[in-house]
């Protein structure tokens, strides 16, 4: 299995960014899709997750300015990133749980960095 993340890349604060991640492998399917992401020198944290089911879960950072989706058919997660902010900078990481007949474990894409210039 894995997860190709893309869509990074170098904007202007105010911009907007998409970013997509698209899954390949001995794939049934996905709980837990969403996108983290890790600054210099910060930890990595969640940014957003999308359950299976369709509920959203946001960073209070990032509410309102993101929005996270995903595509059951075709193994993909996106983030549509609005109203970037110079504190978005950061190396954004996808996320899945996979299942095949069983749950395989979390996966993580390689990351694409996301730079927002003031």
């Amino acid at each position: 299995v894995q997860l190709q993340a893309s869509g990074g890349g170098l904007v202007q604060a105010g911009g907007s960014l998409r970013l997509s991640c698209a899954a390949s492998g001995s794939i049934r399917s996905f709980g837990v899709m969403g996108w983290y992401r890790q600054a210099p020198g910060k930890e990595r944290e969640l940014v957003a997750a999308m359950l299976a089911i369709g509920t959203r879960n946001y960073a209070d950072s990032v509410r309102d300015r993101f929005t996270i989706s995903r595509d059951n058919a075709k193994n993909t997660v996106s983030l549509q990133m609005n109203s970037l902010k110079p504190a978005d900078t950061a190396v954004y990481y996808c996320n899945a749980d996979v299942y095949n007949s069983r749950w395989l474990g979390k996966y993580w894409g390689q990351g694409t960095l996301v730079t927002v210039s003031s």
